[in-house]
């Protein structure tokens, strides 16, 4: 399908997808007994390497896989959003355009939807925004690391800009949907949102941030990246282990500055303060082993170190989830951080050279990425690990944890010649022998090759 050159341009339906639209449409006629007046896209996505890293500041390789979030829209002058999905085990809402509620504690799957709503509405202090009738439909795996939850976040803000007949620019609106993400408690970086309205078909995305810029990556020929379904399930929203890892970051950027003689509440980035010391990204790791020891810092002796009480370390450093939170692995995670951004930048340099060998050098850094999320990084999880395992056993040139982990999926980079044996064997290994498993096959293992984008339709 043809991507708009801005959000709020339209395309024809493409054939490929009609039947989905129509289901969709039904939904829709069923329950606001009316027609659509609009549908608005927005794509998943798998990282290809740099993970936990766009929220330090640093670069990121993803593409945009075909799975998306799907909404069919009209707008009214009730001054309510009705909401409705096709799955039937979400609920239906409802509530008034002034009366936005979002519930950090138990995140539902409206509440997203909400944020990118909200988002639009404090972006252009609208006073009296239009009421809407919506149904949503996602054929992203959830709590998958794909990206469903963000994908939902951007739709929700294209059918809000369409509805109150507002504009902005792709990038402009990437940037607000990460901040809006804010609203149900996840600090992300920008990863998600950048990928999901500025892909395009056939080519991944280098991002960087601060400000936005997205660069096209052309992956060598021969290899297709193969998404498998750990089946473990996590909602980062709905625990504080994501965030734990935010501040972890933050805590070892503001204890490197105070080691270095910067004034620390001046940063919160480790990349930020990368770039304050003036050092090659390579020579961070020194700087870390040099400041920072291997042992978990006490919340106590983080407060010591920046001559702060506890009280003011939460309020300053601290996320309200991670409060509770006595203990910091600092040297760990800056670890992670700083090697896996070197990664991705020599994952680009790969893909843009394509030297001799460049496959198997790709799949060394997506393993070598895995081996850095499971150890240092501590966001693995025993079946993940497991399930990369076999992907490598199966043939994988390369293949790692894409998204946040704690569950979720791997992806996998495949021979293209042998993608086929290697899903066989990796059905066999994975999820045959286990019923729950097996039951969810079918939308567990997929190959994706590059493309994407969020875009308006309209018949």
């Amino acid at each position: 399908f043809k991507m708009a050159d801005e959000t709020t341009g339209t395309s024809k339906t493409p054939l490929h997808k009609k039947d989905r639209f129509s289901s969709l449409t039904d939904k829709f006629r069923s329950k606001f007994n009316e027609e659509p007046e609009f549908y608005a896209r927005a794509p998943g996505r798998v990282n290809l390497i740099g993970e936990h890293i766009d929220y330090c500041g640093y670069s990121v390789l993803p593409m945009a896989i075909e799975q998306d979030i799907l909404i069919a829209a009209v707008p009214n002058d009730s001054a309510k959003l009705d909401l409705v999905n096709t799955s039937p085990e979400y609920v239906e809402y409802n509530c008034t355009t002034t009366n936005v509620e979002i519930d950090k504690s138990k995140p539902l799957w409206y509440h997203y939807f909400l944020c990118g709503y909200k988002g639009i509405i404090e972006h252009f202090n609208i006073k009296s925004p239009k009421g809407m009738n919506v149904a949503v439909d996602g054929i992203i795996p959830r709590s998958a690391g794909l990206s469903s939850s963000s994908a939902l976040v951007c739709c929700a803000a294209l059918v809000t800009l369409r509805c109150n007949k507002l504009t902005m620019s792709k990038v402009e609106l990437a940037d607000m949907c990460a901040k809006c993400e804010h609203y149900i408690g996840t600090i992300g970086g920008g990863m998600d949102q950048a990928i999901s309205f500025l892909a395009q078909p056939g080519t991944a995305k280098f991002i960087e941030f601060n400000p936005l810029k997205v660069t096209d990556v052309s992956l060598p020929e021969g290899a297709t990246f193969v998404i498998s379904n750990s089946c473990v399930e996590l909602n980062k929203a709905a625990t504080s282990d994501f965030n734990i890892r935010v501040v972890e970051c933050r805590l070892a950027a503001q204890v490197i500055c105070k080691r270095k003689e910067l004034n620390w509440r001046e940063y919160r980035k480790l990349g930020d303060v990368h770039k304050a010391l003036g050092v090659k990204l390579e020579d961070m790791n020194n700087i870390v082993k040099e400041v920072l020891h291997k042992e978990p810092y006490s919340k106590q002796e983080i407060c010591d170190i920046l001559n702060v009480t506890a009280e003011e370390l939460n309020e300053v450093t601290l996320s309200s989830n991670t409060t509770h939170v006595q203990y910091f692995k600092l040297y760990n995670r800056a670890t992670h951080v700083f090697a896996e951004a070197n990664r991705v930048y020599q994952f680009k340099m790969v893909c843009d050279e394509k030297p001799n060998g460049a496959l198997e050098t790709l799949g060394s850094l997506m393993s070598a990425s895995h081996e850095s999320c499971r150890d240092l990084y501590e966001c693995s999880h025993p079946d993940l690990d497991q399930l990369v395992n076999i992907c490598m056993e199966s043939g994988a040139l390369g293949s790692r944890l894409t998204g946040a982990g704690w569950g979720g999926c791997a992806v996998s980079m495949v021979p293209t010649n042998q993608v086929e044996p290697f899903m066989a064997k990796v059905r066999e290994a994975y999820y045959s022998k286990d019923s729950v498993r097996s039951a969810k096959v079918m939308t567990s293992l997929f190959a994706s090759q590059p493309g994407g984008g969020a875009i308006f339709y309209q018949d």
